[in-house]
């Protein structure tokens, strides 16, 4: 590998002979130069890897050699170094994108140093990030049977996303497959644990806050604050915990975080049920019992989650809640746009419901595009492409409007997805629900051990529009296949985020209150 090559460009640089003595002695090669017109001369004619630039010189002055090296070549690294502590100098340096200040006199080993982390940045922080997870694997697996509570569950899942994003910027990803297995391992004892508990929570209400209890636990709260104004919540539909933390630094700019809770979704972990639980504050069962005008069976025609300001609007009404909402449902560019522009005509309103449903559409996309099956392979892409969206969305421009209004924010979803990539045989009359990580209906059968089976869905608040309907949950990546052209319905839906299941990903959800700044 050839060696580093630094212009070093100083109005003194005979006197700094030991420091270009030093580095090339660490192996650099060094281009000493005393003036600013020089240096854009030789990075005319020469490769060079990095400038170290003196402030005060001369003629050609620091700053103006910054900026004519950044408009000839805005990439190449550029390393100020200065006598000057000025506030404005530094300002103007840090504008014109320098990688590093330093401040004079320099001994040689802060030069070194700062070459170092410029270009061993990578390579050190690569080393010790493998290093730490290695010390990490060990405590993480001895770990995994000791996870009793839903409370240690969601810990050891925010520990493992740290690691996953830290192991998937890894140029070698041996450790980041490592890290798979050890998640896949991990979901299938989250599962395992949800199968001994999931009927104890929904029989006692002694378990972790669920997508029923939500509005009642932690928005109804917020409504009764004397003086209080306009929330704005937003269900991102789909939207996972690592999804959440990719665009809440965005976000942050305009609002600062109050609360920030994880909560469980129902099962199943699908809008129809999930998100119909959260606007009626009931259970499946209870909506179908209560509200049957208002609930669409699986086996029954028309839209499942067509009434949710139907359902919080009698949510409120039970719980005496006199706030006066608004309920939007954004599914394409042109409504999110509109609703930017006119979010001040609602100031009035103590609550504005919004659901968004992009993050939802690059799921389905993703199992019927091509493109976006390019797009979105693995979890690292999928973040990629949520927070590219978000950053050029309307949602971040109605965010950003409710912000200008004083709006308090509400951020949460319905529930989450899993890359899936393990079919699953199984065997069903023609009214046997369509999702893949879930299946409900009679004569339903599948040879898996390893999935969920609920014989009778009323233990766990589910509707049965038949005596011997049954529900079926699928676990870690496996999602479920009909008999009838096995491979190929298998092949087109592997590898593509899929929800409804028992896994982590799906269950495991953000709740956030943010407050402007």
């Amino acid at each position: 590998m050839s060696p580093i090559k630094i212009l070093w460009v100083d109005d003194e640089i005979e006197l700094l002979k030991p420091h270009l003595l030093f580095l090339q002695g660490k192996g650099y090669e060094t281009m000493p130069c005393n003036n600013g017109q020089d240096a854009l001369l030789l990075l005319e004619n020469q490769k060079f890897d990095v400038v170290l630039l003196d402030e005060n010189m001369p003629g050609l002055g620091g700053l103006e050699t910054l900026n004519e090296i950044k408009l000839k070549s805005p990439n190449i690294p550029v390393i100020m170094i200065t006598k000057n502590e000025e506030e404005q100098i530094m300002e103007e340096a840090i504008g014109g994108k320098i990688s590093d200040y330093l401040i004079k006199p320099v001994n040689p080993n802060q030069i070194l140093l700062a070459l170092k982390k410029l270009f061993q940045h990578k390579n050190l922080i690569a080393e010790k990030t493998i290093n730490n997870y290695q010390q990490a694997f060990r405590r993480i697996s001895m770990s995994l049977n000791d996870l009793n509570t839903h409370k240690h569950w969601e810990d050891f899942y925010v520990k493992m996303l740290y690691w996953e994003m830290e192991l998937e910027n890894l140029e070698d990803l041996a450790m980041l497959e490592i890290f798979q297995n050890q998640m896949k391992e991990a979901n299938r004892l989250f599962a395992k644990f949800i199968n001994q508990h999931y009927e104890d929570w929904i029989r006692d209400n002694k378990g972790p806050l669920l997508s029923h209890q939500v509005f009642k636990e932690k928005v109804f709260p917020l409504l009764k604050k004397e003086s209080n104004p306009t929330t704005l919540m937003l269900v991102i539909d789909n939207l996972r915990l690592d999804q959440w933390r990719m665009i809440a630094p965005i976000i942050e700019n305009y609002y600062r975080i109050e609360e920030e809770i994880n909560y469980y979704s129902i099962l199943p972990t699908a809008t129809h049920y999930a998100r119909n639980a959260l606007f009626s504050g009931m259970m499946p069962l209870e909506m179908q019992t209560i509200y049957p005008h208002l609930w669409v069976n699986e086996n029954e025609e028309g839209g499942k989650n067509l009434n949710e300001d139907a359902f919080l609007g009698e949510l409120l009404k039970r719980n005496g809640i006199q706030s006066k909402f608004n309920y939007f449902k954004i599914t394409n560019l042109k409504a999110g746009r509109e609703l930017s522009q006119s979010l001040s005509n609602h100031q009035k309103n103590d609550l504005i419901v919004l659901v968004y449903n992009f993050v939802d559409m690059i799921s389905h996309a993703k199992t019927e595009m091509e493109i976006i099956k390019e797009l979105a392979s693995d979890n690292k892409a999928f973040r990629s492409l949520t927070l590219s969206w978000f950053k050029n969305s309307p949602l971040l421009e109605i965010i950003q409007q409710a912000r200008k209004l004083g709006f308090h924010l509400v951020i949460t979803t319905d529930h989450g997805t899993i890359n899936v990539d393990q079919p699953i045989e199984v065997k069903g009359n023609r009214e046997v629900s369509m999702n893949l990580r879930y299946k409900t209906g009679q004569s339903l059968s599948c040879k898996a051990k390893s999935i969920i089976e609920v014989d009778n869905p009323k233990v766990i608040q589910l509707p049965a529009p038949h005596l011997n309907s049954r529900f079926i949950f699928a676990i870690e990546q496996q999602y479920f296949i009909y008999q009838n052209n096995f491979n190929h319905y298998a092949n087109h839906f592997r590898n593509t985020f899929q929800h409804g299941g028992v896994s982590m990903e799906e269950m495991i959800i953000p709740f956030v209150v943010m407050h402007p700044r």
